[in-house]
């Protein structure tokens, strides 16, 4: 690969977050690897010269150990809010994040990002949340050679995100009317550039943030309805949302398990019963200063250019 930048490994690379993250890191001139099950999700990265985009199963330990050879870093995003056949919270959770860290060891790269997630930890309601504290705990178990970072957001917003745009859809399709779960449930969410920021931070900072982990949040805290209703207003579109009882909510959760995609699941309803809001400013611990969100929602969500127009059919042809 071309360039004098870092080696550096991005599993998740295509998704979300990783797009932005494999973006900034190309453009600061560092050789990124993206593995990935399904080379088309990766498209899009395709156009940036110091990235390398490669098919591999990412959940084989062997295929990680070829994967790290020669890599200055690992970064791991991955992460699923849902199960879907194999791809298990478990399997992509609290076992990854173990072999990642035994592919490390065997291929002698010591520095790893990994994404985490606020809440997460053994006591937590959801196994969502329950996996990605196992995951914690798995990074941690290389603490006395390996140089991991820890980040754990609250929820990410963003162009392309699956938060605010799946509302603005909903609101959409349902003509305002919106039957929402765990209304009073608090998030403090955070722009995606803002957490991409903070990973190239503790990149360019690997002695400052060794060995640390730092919570995610933007500065503006919302209940789901508050933050729905934010999102109805970005979007020009009504909005009268249908507080649900619990026990509808979870009846409501139990049902739409079992729809296509996933809309709203079980474990989701339950990781709605803790809030996502930090306990300390991450952000200014690495001297970011996020944006809020009521300032720039609209911005994307009333953009009907080109650009937005292919990233929807690109989404849809690469599922």
């Amino acid at each position: 690969m071309a360039g004098k930048g870092l080696g550096i490994c991005v599993l998740g690379g295509t998704g979300f977050v990783g797009t932005e993250l494999v973006t900034r890191l190309a453009e600061a001139g560092h050789n990124v690897r993206v593995p990935t099950r399904n080379l088309a999700r990766g498209n899009h990265l395709k156009v940036l010269p110091t990235v390398q985009l490669m098919a591999a199963n990412v959940l084989d330990g062997r295929v990680l150990g070829q994967l790290f050879d020669g890599m200055d870093v690992v970064i791991n995003l991955v992460g699923i809010l849902n199960e879907r056949g194999r791809d298990t919270f478990r399997s992509l959770h609290a076992e990854l994040a173990g072999k990642v860290v035994e592919a490390m060891r065997a291929a002698r790269v010591t520095r790893l990002l990994h994404m985490s997630s606020l809440a997460a930890g053994a006591q937590a309601p959801s196994q969502y949340l329950r996996t990605k504290g196992e995951a914690e705990a798995q990074v941690r178990v290389g603490a006395a050679w390996l140089d991991a970072t820890i980040f754990r957001p609250s929820v990410i917003f963003g162009p392309r995100d699956s938060l605010t745009n799946r509302f603005a859809n909903l609101l959409r399709l349902s003509r305002g009317i919106l039957p929402l779960a765990r209304p009073r449930a608090r998030f403090a969410p955070i722009r995606i550039d803002d957490v991409v920021e903070a990973f190239m931070r503790a990149l360019a900072d690997r002695r400052g943030t060794s060995g640390k982990c730092f919570e995610l949040c933007g500065p503006e805290v919302m209940t789901l309805a508050e933050l729905v209703r934010v999102t109805a207003k970005a979007a020009a579109l009504p909005c009268h949302i249908i507080p649900l009882p619990d026990v509808i909510a979870q009846l409501q959760a139990v049902v739409m398990d079992c729809f296509p995609g996933k809309p709203f699941s079980y474990d989701n309803y339950k990781s709605l019963t803790v809030d996502s809001v930090c306990s300390q400013n991450g952000c200014a611990s690495l001297g970011i200063q996020p944006v809020a969100m009521h300032s720039v929602i609209a911005g994307y969500l009333n953009d009907h250019s080109t650009r937005r127009q292919l990233d929807v059919y690109r989404r849809s042809t690469t599922v």
